[in-house]
């Protein structure tokens, strides 16, 4: 297809199908044949040549198509001998006749495929006399509209308006479109009519508008779920919303409210439809981006104690620049505190006329009062978020410059300073909601039990490591990459310091033993780095009970970043960062902040902050215990992308690509990218998918980076980052952020998003399974030997109910993926959107065929009323063995999750005397050691797995509310039985047995 012909309306798209192209048919015997495919001028057949076949036996009715499948959903196309050959976005299925018979086609592009696909699946639901091939006698919805918005521009009805007031309209319906792109079209269509350089006339600017402003990635959407030719009305906008955006609870009146709020036209609102420009509008909206907006706030249980949060920090806040040149500036404290920043370093040195001053490096010129940052922090310290602030002091004054910080700190921040001593009986921080609106300072203590107005401490901090390295001077003393000196203290700035008293770092094993809970470890990022790889468990387990404080090393003097993800897979809580220093580390720092209400609090994964848990931070695969999840994002395109900043390559024209990146954990690292669309910023056209594996979903990351493609160098357009956590699925669009963090107006990338389970368990609203696993391939978690004898008794005799769970689980995601694929769709389809295929199906059906689902059962079953075709049988068989391993599932799920509990807490019975029983039964050392991490390990297999079958049984109830609302939307419920979406009441009835629900071959169960 020519990059300039633009698919905005079924016309369009029928004048192409008219005209024909080449096409790969694809056979059974996964052998495939150029053929030109065409579609008949009175619209009824579709004919391909050359052919061995008759002439009069190359084509297909259109009134014999079924149905229309978009990518590789029939058996022909999964076939592993074609699956690699072509991407997804080249295929689809044409299905047809009582037998429901494929012809399998492979096109040269998306833009192709879904010509095609959008044409027939037109034809197939409204016919061809629907179609607006020729000049339509009334005018459509769309284009009364328009005339209407030309007649007030035109109020003396002149018949034509200047090309200027012509170009500012449209650029005010389309903000982010170039007026030079509008000019350029208007005088294209002048000069096709040989009228170049008069007035624009009413045909004219609907016919540029049009072009311009019609995308025609959404007309095919909209075509998609339309029942009323070109707009959809409040039931296709119903099942829009519900079944692709995964909305609960949709309603017409919800639906009647997004009409009459995105809809351009008086007409489409009085009717309650939505337009092609309306259905965009609503796609551009807040409504429909990618960041879930529960996120917007806080939403995390704020009641754990400290350590088991993130903390946003920075480091070094008073800099503008880098170490050596830049300037200290009290708006650079605003701006991290109105960021979410909750952990600022202040470095403290001796000042004029007794009045400490604060600066960084050799940033002397520009000094600042160390009481004019307390007046800024005192001022929006809790302007962005009510939890605690932590005020890191690296003190570098005198004793009585010590004394004036003691006596600004009580003075300035008075009552939002936290004195109150640390309780000796806890054995944890306490909580961000018990530290509301309270300023924890962090730094060095006299001992308690000093009664001396003033004392020696060590010096140990990232500030006299930075002025060695100033002043050039040799480490002596070096532990933990820090350099050690005495430091004389005030009792009076000492005092001051309550639940993050800074002490130097030994080793692991010493912590454990001595370390209190309000004491607080800083470690250089070489040193953190070395322990992250070198002890990657003892490390997650330290952080479990204490705060670790991480900083860049002094190496980097331009203030980069280090990757804050290294160190938030150990638990750490405060990595430090530049904020005066944009880029990737930044990006995820901030991206992964918005999670929790930007409240600068994020809580860690559950299975770093459980007292007894197994995890590595180098994990390279799936966790025990922790439900891997796929990602599915299809990057279908972008919008008004603009040229890099400062670059003259090129003149105006952007050819960008998209790198799609995931960043977690080592197992979940991963990056894919698109191909480049050339000279195309205003609309490109991607549609690519990629799929990743998530293996620790609580940690992971995503990140779109738009570039220009240049042959000198590939240049940064805009990014966006966003937590896992916060993915809405569906279609959405996603706002791009420049270099420096500010949101590029009008700029977007449209994508669809799908999240599913690779083994159960997950969001609620991320629900669907994916690969199925038969009994040969099934995987079954298992613990580990420990060397104690009663130990290993006790976690061996959970290995049939963690079998169990397993089977419960992986029957189900086996039937439901059977059931999914004989329905034409992909494991990311949801249950919703497999009920709407078997519906589509009965009405697109010649004869007449009856299925209802029987909603009056707690387990409601579908039933045929009459011959169907062989298809249709099959797929309700698929349908009842889902039914059935969903009702095992649910009524056995209990029982088996009690006997995993119980035995997970029997295992925390010997947590106390686990080393004392190791040590007298001969272990030691190293075997010993093994021993604690498999016993660990177990404990969190038999929990985790508890946990995956408590979601899996979740999910399994909410398939069946799906099947309700969709059964009822889609107007198949038997006898309109009860439109209740509420939790099945299911029976007591009893567990059944467990069998293994075995991976059958696709051929033998789906299209032939």
């Amino acid at each position: 297809m020519p990059s300039d012909r633009k698919m905005n309306s079924t016309a369009a798209c029928m004048a192409f199908m008219m005209e024909g192209c080449e096409m790969k048919k694809v056979r059974s015997n996964s052998r495939m044949y150029n053929r030109y495919f065409l579609l008949d001028p009175d619209m009824r057949w579709l004919r391909w040549e050359p052919s061995k076949k008759d002439s009069e036996k190359a084509k297909l009715e259109i009134k014999s198509i079924k149905e229309v499948r978009l990518g590789k959903k029939t058996p022909v196309l999964r076939s592993n001998g074609l699956s690699d050959q072509f991407p997804e976005e080249c295929a689809f299925s044409i299905i047809y006749g009582d037998n429901y018979e494929s012809l399998d086609l492979v096109a040269s592009t998306a833009d192709v495929v879904s010509t095609w696909v959008m044409g027939l699946r037109y034809l197939v639901s409204y016919g061809r006399h629907m179609v607006g091939v020729a000049e339509p006698s009334q005018p459509s919805v769309r284009t009364s509209w328009i005339g209407s918005v030309f007649d007030l521009a035109d109020p003396e009805r002149q018949g034509h308006i200047d090309l200027f007031r012509a170009t500012q309209i449209i650029k005010g319906l389309n903000p982010g479109m170039r007026e030079s792109r509008i000019e350029l079209k208007f005088k294209e269509l002048q000069k096709a009519k040989d009228c170049y350089g008069e007035g624009i006339d009413l045909d004219t600017f609907v016919e540029a508008y049009c072009e311009l402003c019609t995308r025609s990635e959404i007309f095919f959407l909209l075509v998609q779920f339309s029942s009323n030719k070109e707009y959809l009305d409040s039931k296709d906008l119903m099942i829009f919303v519900e079944v692709e955006q995964g909305v609960e609870g949709v309603t017409e009146e919800m639906c009647r409210e997004i009409v009459h709020k995105y809809e351009p036209s008086a007409e489409g609102r009085n009717n309650g439809y939505l337009s092609i420009d309306g259905f965009t509008h609503y796609l551009l909206s807040s409504e429909c981006h990618i960041f879930d907006p529960q996120h917007k706030h806080v939403c995390q249980d704020m009641t754990q104690p400290l350590s088991h949060y993130y903390i946003n920090s920075s480091h070094n806040a008073s800099l503008l620049e880098d170490h050596y040149w830049g300037s200290s500036d009290l708006s650079s404290y605003v701006r991290a505190l109105r960021m979410g920043c909750r952990s600022l370093e202040v470095v403290v040195w001796d000042g004029p006329d007794c009045e400490p001053v604060v600066y960084v490096g050799s940033s002397v010129a520009s000094q600042l009062a160390f009481c004019k940052i307390l007046d800024v922090i005192n001022q929006y310290a809790f302007e962005s978020s009510e939890y605690p602030l932590i005020l890191c002091l690296v003190t570098h004054c005198s004793v009585p410059q010590q004394r004036v910080m003691a006596q600004h700190l009580k003075k300035i921040l008075g009552d939002k300073l936290h004195i109150e001593s640390p309780n000796l009986e806890d054995h944890y921080l306490p909580s961000p909601d018990k530290l509301k609106g309270k300023v924890l300072i962090k730094g060095k203590r006299l001992p308690t039990d000093s009664q001396d107005s003033e004392g020696e401490v060590t010096d140990e901090e990232e500030g006299f490591e930075m002025s060695r390295r100033m002043m050039g001077v040799d480490d002596k003393d070096h532990l933990n990459g820090i350099g050690c000196k005495r430091l004389r203290l005030c009792k009076e700035l000492s005092d001051l310091v309550t639940l993050c008293k800074s002490v130097q770092f030994r080793d692991f094993e010493m912590s454990k033993r001595e370390q209190k809970h309000w004491e607080i470890c800083s470690f250089n990022e070489v040193d953190a780095n070395r322990f992250a790889n070198e002890f990657p468990e003892d490390f997650v387990s330290y952080n479990k009970r204490f705060l670790s404080r991480v900083y860049p090393t002094p190496m980097r003097i331009d203030a980069s970043n280090m990757n804050p993800q290294d160190f938030w897979k150990c638990g750490c809580q405060i990595v430090a960062m530049n904020y005066q220093t944009p880029g990737l580390m930044m990006d995820l720092n901030l991206g992964w902040f918005r999670q929790n209400g930007n409240c600068g609090y994020v809580l860690r994964p559950a299975i770093m902050r459980e007292e007894v848990s197994y995890f590595s931070a180098n994990a390279r695969d799936s966790l025990p215990g922790v439900s891997a999840q796929l990602l599915h994002i299809k990057v279908i395109s972008g919008q008004n992308l603009p040229k890099p900043r400062g670059s003259a390559a090129k003149g105006d024209v952007v050819e960008p690509y998209i790198y799609v990146e995931i960043h977690g954990i080592p197992a979940d690292c991963a990056e894919q990218r698109t191909k480049t669309v050339s000279q195309n910023g205003d609309n490109p056209i991607f549609d690519e998918s990629f799929e990743f594996q998530i293996n620790l979903p609580e940690l992971a990351v995503l990140r779109f980076v738009v570039l220009d493609d240049d042959y000198i160098g590939d240049e940064f357009i805009g990014q966006y980052t966003i937590p896992f956590e916060c993915l809405l699925p569906g279609y959405r669009h996603v706002p791009l952020q420049s270099l420096t963090g500010e949101f590029l107006p009008n700029t977007t990338l449209f994508v669809h998003v799908a999240i599913t389970n690779r083994r159960g368990g997950g969001k609620a609203h991320k629900r669907g399974l994916s690969v199925r696993k038969g009994r040969k391939a099934r995987e079954y978690t298992s613990t580990k030997t420990t060397g104690i004898k009663v130990v290993d008794e006790l976690f061996r005799a959970s290995t049939q109910p963690l079998r169990e769970a397993t089977d419960l689980r992986e029957n189900v995601q086996n039937a439901m993926v059977s059931f999914k694929e004989l329905c034409g769709l992909t494991p990311a389809a949801n249950m919703k959107q497999c009920i709407l295929t078997v519906s589509s199906w009965l009405m697109n059906s010649e004869r007449v065929l009856r299925v209802t689902v029987d909603l009056s059962e707690a387990y409601p079953t579908m039933e045929a009323h009459g011959p169907i075709p062989e298809l249709l049988r099959k797929v309700l068989t698929a349908y009842d063995t889902m039914i059935q391993t969903s009702r095992t599932l649910i009524e056995s799920a209990d029982g088996v999750y009690s006997k995993l509990t119980q035995a997970q807490r029997a295992g925390l019975d010997f947590h106390e005397d686990l080393h004392r029983i190791g040590a007298r039964e001969g272990l030691k050392g190293r075997k010993l050691q093994k021993a604690m991490e498999s016993y660990a390990w177990n404990i969190t297999v038999l929990k985790g797995q508890a946990d995956l079958l408590k979601h899996a049984k979740g999910e399994a109830m909410d398939t069946l509310r799906q099947i309700h609302c969709a059964a009822h939307s889609c107007g198949l419920a038997k006898n309109g039985a009860s439109t209740s979406p509420a939790s099945p009441l299911l029976p007591p009835l009893h567990p059944r047995p467990l069998h293994t629900i075995h991976e059958t071959e696709s051929d033998s169960t789906t299209l032939h």
